[in-house]
């Protein structure tokens, strides 16, 4: 699904209740502030004061320096219910900004070209409205600020320091601007919404010579280009054509000069799939076609392989609440994407083996404002009103988790 393809700004604002839309111009401010000084994983110092001062403002307890610079705020309503928890990342990418706004970022060689800093505002206005509305809702919310989801990944850190326990979280939702889909659209669906992402870095090691005397070689280049065509044979030949996989072989590094045959050449590249059972699979087809080519050549290999993230696996009962909830804010059926999926790779996924749970997208393309650049390119950039639609899908998602 395109930005272009669905007609923008399906979405009726009576929907969403006047003290959010009320609230809108402060999302929009905090937002923007993120936008000016935005930080790498692991490094959000500056992020997480701000988060901080301002649910001090707000009177809501919350625990700092989780996983280095992760935050989750606890607010709990006056009836005792379930826990749910909301996620939101806070890394920005190391990206030079050419977006000519009066919020680009003054952190040279960083910015926030993901929506990452969006995910923090709409985060900060759901905490600030439950904290006020504590009447309307059962149970405790958990509002988790992650950092370094674009790399290496802070979801595990923060997993393994404890933020789903103390009290025990039922479950948790997550969204993320998506500048794929336009504004006024939602794309969510039970089962895998993301990709695994697993990684791997592949040495030819043959034997140089002079270019005029290959017999005397073993060319690295050509064991390396046809390692290259036979990845192409992993999805091709050895995954169910009804299934999803990507191997993309994204670097080859070889040679010194026009006249020498190189004695090693580099592969690196990508994995990608939606099913869990591919785990390990790929990984032993890559390694026995390196071998094996390796082996008719007479050349030999290192491989280095490993994984990142799992695939991000949204539970059915939880993809119908968020579901059921962003069909009362957006239009329908057009606001509605449910076959919405993508190769991106996400670490709310560690979240989601851990607790049901579900993450959705949340359209913010807006092409009348220019406003559809892509994910990490320099001029991304989305349509502030996905703040609020954000900000009131979540709140709902709450209310009706845990009923009155």
């Amino acid at each position: 699904m395109v930005a272009t393809s669905i007609n923008p700004l399906n979405i009726d604002l009576s929907s969403i209740r006047a003290e959010i839309r009320a609230l809108q111009p402060q999302i929009v401010q905090w937002r923007r502030k993120l936008h000016q000084y935005p930080e790498l994983g692991f490094k959000e110092q500056l992020t997480a004061q701000f988060i901080s001062q301002k649910l001090q403002e707000w009177g809501i307890e919350h625990q700092t320096e989780i996983a280095h610079t992760g935050i989750v705020a606890i607010i709990r309503s006056h009836k005792v219910g379930k826990v749910l928890a909301i996620r939101a990342d806070m890394d920005a990418l190391p990206i030079q900004e050419q977006n000519e706004v009066d919020y680009c970022s003054k952190h040279d060689g960083v910015m926030h070209a993901c929506g990452h800093d969006g995910h923090t505002a709409i985060a900060l206005a759901t905490a600030c409205y439950l904290a006020q509305h504590r009447d309307e809702f059962t149970g405790t919310v958990k509002i988790i600020f992650q950092p370094a989801e674009e790399s290496p990944g802070g979801a595990k850190p923060m997993i393994a320091a404890g933020v789903l326990s103390n009290p025990d979280v039922d479950a948790i939702i997550g969204l993320h601007l998506w500048n794929n889909l336009p504004l006024g659209t939602v794309g969510v669906r039970e089962g895998a919404l993301m990709a695994a992402v697993e990684c791997f870095r592949a040495r030819i090691l043959g034997k140089g010579g002079h270019g005029a005397m290959p017999h005397q070689t073993v060319d690295s280049i050509v064991v390396a280009a046809q390692i290259v065509s036979a990845l192409q044979t992993v999805v091709a030949r050895n995954i169910d054509p009804i299934e999803s996989a990507v191997v993309t072989v994204g670097e080859f590094h070889a040679g010194t000069a026009l006249n020498i045959i190189a004695d090693t050449a580099q592969l690196n590249g990508t994995v990608r799939y939606f099913h869990p059972k591919f785990a390990g699979f790929i990984q032993q087809r890559i390694e026995q076609i390196i071998a094996g080519i390796c082996s008719s050549y007479g050349a030999k290999y290192d491989l280095e392989y490993w994984q990142l993230y799992p695939p991000v696996i949204n539970n059915k009962d939880i993809a119908q609440l968020v579901r059921e909830q962003a069909m009362n804010v957006v239009e329908t059926p057009v606001g509605i994407v449910p076959e919405c999926q993508t190769m991106g790779g996400e670490d709310m996924s560690f979240f989601l083996q851990e607790v049901p749970g579900c993450y959705f997208f949340l359209g913010s393309a807006n092409i009348t404002k220019n406003l559809a650049y892509p994910h990490h390119h320099p001029r991304f950039d989305f349509d502030e009103m996905a703040l609020m639609i954000g900000v009131e899908i979540f709140v709902r998602c709450v209310e009706k988790f845990s009923p009155q």
